[in-house]
């Protein structure tokens, strides 16, 4: 059986607009061996893409760099504009153990591949996670508060903003990168039946961990222009500890309490199969789910179609 151990990488990219350059970006990664890609996501209102792929120790690195590079030539951070916080053209890019891997094997990898990224590339670059040098740049919202813009700026005469690797100043298109290591986390999003991002926002406050709210959740309140809905964005980093089905209820509970209702949810990227053993697709109105969705089942088809175009 190809490519075990995995090592799962999930790079964000600040395009998703332009299907284009998500695909460019995409065929850099499968460019060497033994790399496979199980998803891909693109927001145009968040104006985004997710890439998640999965290789073995010694390939997933380069096959981040080799995306690093791709989007350095193809994105300005100039001229980009999103409803969702972004440092670089590569935001941010997470190594995730799979199956017997140590956390500690996508440790070394990130602070490699964040080396390399400044080395090769001129991209100034910030460790989180398991990864993090410092413990107050554990947490990725810290590295990236206020966005390209702030960071531009502060980076240059505030110590504590510089870089793990680079110098006090941003690539002048590409930004900057957080790459770090850390265990799976899930991407949810859930739609409100209204367009008042007031709304979202406060429930945003209310449900995160940083408020006093549901343990190990991140939550932003954003508007989606282009369907004139009102979004919960949000991040679960250890959905053991919070599952989906509580983080729908909190979310239901707020939203009732305004008069609102949740049109649907997203999950964006894949998720564990035990995530959703207490519930189901249906139960958190995850909008376009498939079997595939599910990590385990669509690692198990990407083999699958190998194994069966080897023969």
């Amino acid at each position: 059986m190809p490519l075990r151990p995995f090592i799962e990488c999930v790079p964000n990219f600040s395009e998703g607009r332009d299907t284009g350059k998500v695909q460019a970006i995409l065929e850099s990664i499968l460019e060497g061996p033994e790399v496979l890609c199980l998803d891909q996501s693109i927001d145009p209102d968040h104006n985004r893409s997710v890439i998640t792929f999965v290789g073995t120790e010694t390939t997933v690195g380069e096959a981040a760099l080799r995306a690093i590079g791709k989007a350095a030539q193809l994105i300005n951070l100039n001229q980009h504009h999103g409803v969702h916080p972004r440092i670089g053209a590569t935001d941010v890019v997470p190594f995730v153990p799979l199956q017997e891997v140590r956390l500690e094997t996508c440790v070394q990898i990130a602070r490699w591949v964040a080396e390399q990224a400044w080395v090769r590339y001129g991209i100034p670059t910030y460790l989180y996670g398991a990864a993090a040098g410092r413990s107050k740049r554990q947490d990725l919202e810290d590295i990236r508060r206020g966005g390209f813009e702030s960071l531009r700026e502060e980076v240059r005469t505030q110590t504590e903003r510089r870089p793990d690797f680079g110098e006090a100043q941003l690539h002048p298109t590409a930004g900057a990168i957080a790459v770090g290591a850390r265990k799976f986390l899930i991407a949810y999003n859930i739609n409100l039946n209204t367009s008042d991002v007031s709304a979202a926002r406060a429930i945003a406050r209310r449900i995160r961990a940083a408020n006093g709210g549901l343990r190990c959740v991140k939550a932003l309140g954003l508007p989606l222009v282009s369907r004139n809905l009102a979004q919960v964005s949000m991040n679960l980093t250890d959905y053991e500890i919070t599952p989906l089905r509580a983080v729908f209820e909190a979310v239901r509970r707020e939203a009732d309490a305004q008069g609102i209702s949740i049109l649907e949810s997203e999950i964006v990227g894949l998720v564990p199969k035990a995530a959703l053993q207490d519930t189901s697709a249906v139960e958190l109105k995850i909008a376009n789910f498939t079997p595939d969705k599910i990590l385990e089942n669509r690692l198990r088809r990407v083999l699958d179609d190998i194994q069966t175009s080897d023969l």
